[in-house]
């Protein structure tokens, strides 16, 4: 009997085949089909109590606009007062929404305590007052819109930003990735993204993170929590599901017995079961 973990992994890639093959592998591994939506974010509310994702699949999320999708990934989003923040204050994320999103009200009364060098300086004042990573994370939580965005690259062609807020900057997930990449791209800089849960996009998350079922259990929840990234990572594991899998059941049925307890990417695991079997 596969735990709920890796029965969401397993059912992730299930779901990528065609619907004879994913009803003859479900037949064989003794996989249930898809739960109703509702109990499904029922359960999704439990599993995203306890286990952390990359703050990128938090902003995913936060995509979606809906409050009490907001209200779930809260915990998700850590350290990082910008944020927390914008969400507090109803601003949209998704692309192209300008209307205030409501507010859950377990929220309210929550927003961090505006910095001081914010009150005396403005915001680019205050980003260039940075010179120490408390400080630079205080300036930075006052970055919130895409014009506030737009005003931090003009400051940075003007006269380049201190170090410690390029890098509080940059590790924000929701840092345009043009601004970013005019902060630095030294392989120390690259670690620190990866190390913040900074992801380039679902496709290489779905790719090259693991542990593999941890993954697909986030892709497998976000098909309700960020349904408009999913496609992206749906797309680059479907060619190697039907190169090492295909229709074979006893390759689906190596895969579920190992699943488990692998500890490497998505694409190893494939590989792995369909060498086994």
């Amino acid at each position: 009997m596969l735990d709920d973990t890796t029965r969401l992994a397993v059912g992730f890639l299930v779901g990528l085949t065609d619907e004879d093959t994913a009803a003859r592998v479900r037949a064989r591994i003794d996989l249930p089909a898809d739960e109703p939506a509702r109990l499904a974010r029922r359960r999704i509310r439990r599993a995203w109590n306890w286990s952390p994702v990359p703050s990128s699949v938090a902003l995913w999320t936060l995509e979606q606009d809906d409050p009490q999708l907001n209200a779930l990934v809260w915990p998700h989003l850590g350290r990082n007062a910008g944020l927390r923040r914008a969400v507090v204050r109803g601003l949209p994320f998704g692309p192209g929404r300008t209307a205030p999103v409501p507010v859950d009200p377990a929220l309210a009364g929550e927003e961090p305590e505006i910095p001081e060098s914010y009150v005396r300086h403005g915001l680019v004042g205050a980003l260039r007052t940075g010179d120490s990573m408390t400080r630079a994370r205080e300036a930075c939580s006052m970055v919130l819109t895409r014009d506030d965005w737009t005003a931090v690259a003009e400051a940075h062609v003007e006269q380049p930003l201190p170090g410690y807020t390029r890098w509080v900057l940059s590790i924000r997930p929701d840092c345009p990735p043009a601004l970013r990449a005019r902060f630095g791209s030294h392989p120390r800089f690259t670690h620190r993204l990866r190390e913040a849960g900074v992801l380039d996009g679902p496709a290489a998350y779905a790719t090259g993170h693991g542990p593999a079922v941890r993954v697909l259990e986030v892709l497998a929840m976000g098909r309700l929590m960020f349904p408009a990234r999913v496609p992206d990572a749906e797309h680059a594991l479907r060619p190697l599901v039907h190169d090492h899998l295909g229709d074979r059941e006893d390759a689906w049925a190596v895969l579920a017995q190992i699943a488990e307890t692998f500890h490497g990417t998505a694409p190893e695991l494939l590989m792995t079961a369909g060498a086994l079997a």
